[in-house]
């Protein structure tokens, strides 16, 4: 028997690409949560309480047992709450779709975030860098409306930062990354993706993300 909707909270930051995976595989499963928002300047007693080890949101609460971690979280929604699955039926598939996700983290968010961070050779890397992983990004799509097929899945979840922070990102640093010309795929998975009303019902303020992170722009280069 499936556990129920009671007693669930997610624990977050809301301009973080990690919670906001989690928030919309939760809507998109119908799961009725509780939403709590964590000030990481000014981590409070919760958050050392829940999450002890690495003290990062998103933390999902579910029955008093904390989870952390974006990728497991969603992974434990499937398990838990099997309808509307957000993984493939084929094993094969959703081992596939591990392995893009920790691509996603390890390599494209990676170095799309040091463009924000960086400046001259440094940056110049890793927009290089950036545009490579997206062309890997790009092969893996193809002309799907998403990396699931028809419907949103976990992979388009954990790939989603690409659809709206990204151009932020982009912005703030001055850079180009995610030309609709050379990765024409991406661009219409990003307009479907940012399109989709459980998505576009929950997106961050782009005017509050530009201040946010033009402010985290300042703050990486007074370090260099």
């Amino acid at each position: 028997m499936e556990k129920g909707n009671k007693g669930v909270q997610l624990v977050g930051f809301w301009v973080s690409p990690f919670v906001h995976r989690v928030k919309w595989g939760m809507k998109l499963k119908g799961i009725e949560f509780e939403y709590i928002e964590e000030d990481m300047f000014n981590r409070s007693p919760l958050l050392s309480q829940i999450n002890p080890v690495t003290g990062k949101v998103p933390v999902l609460v579910h029955d008093g047992n904390p989870l952390p971690e974006s990728s497991i979280i969603l992974e434990y929604l499937d398990e838990v709450w099997s309808h509307a699955p957000l993984f493939p039926i084929d094993a094969y598939q959703r081992a596939q779709a591990r392995f893009w996700s920790k691509f996603a983290d390890q390599k494209v968010l990676e170095s799309a975030w040091l463009t924000v961070c960086s400046k001259d050779e440094i940056q110049e890397k890793a927009v290089k860098d950036a545009i490579g992983h997206l062309e890997r990004v790009e092969e893996k799509l193809g002309g799907r409306r998403f990396f699931g097929g028809d419907t949103i899945g976990y992979l388009d979840l954990m790939m989603g930062f690409i659809a709206y922070m990204l151009p932020v990102w982009e912005e703030v640093a001055a850079v180009t990354i995610l030309d609709a010309l050379k990765f024409p795929n991406l661009a219409a998975w990003k307009s479907n993706f940012v399109d989709h009303p459980t998505i576009n019902g929950d997106l961050p303020s782009k005017d509050e993300m530009l201040t946010f992170f033009q402010w985290q722009r300042e703050v990486h280069l007074q370090r260099i």
